[in-house]
């Protein structure tokens, strides 16, 4: 009897082939940048360096917000199930509306 393989059989793959990097793993290059730039900020100052730059360059500072907290928030009653999600929309001075800018 002759035995035929299938193409992409099991036996011509590397051990590992496939697997990739497991959930949540950062690459290095990823996790050398976030360090670096931890560095760099805690040589600046921390979290008072921040303070300043809300206060100096406030249209800088909303722009980190918006790219570093939630888009979306999920709220669980005390049974467990789940509320509306909250939605937080950060807007720029010049675009808010009149109702808005007089709140």
């Amino acid at each position: 009897m002759t035995s035929t393989k299938k193409v992409g059989d099991s036996a011509h793959k590397p051990p590992a082939a496939g697997k990739g990097r497991p959930k949540g793993a950062t690459n290095k290059l990823t996790r050398t940048i976030k360090q670096a730039i931890e560095q760099a900020f805690d040589q600046v100052g921390g979290p008072e360096y921040l303070a300043t730059m809300a206060i100096q360059q406030p249209a800088a500072f909303m722009t980190l917000l918006g790219k570093v907290l939630p888009t979306q928030v999920e709220h669980s009653n005390p049974d467990g199930t789940l509320k509306q999600p909250t939605v937080v929309r950060i807007v720029a001075a010049d675009d808010r509306s009149d109702d808005q800018a007089s709140a």
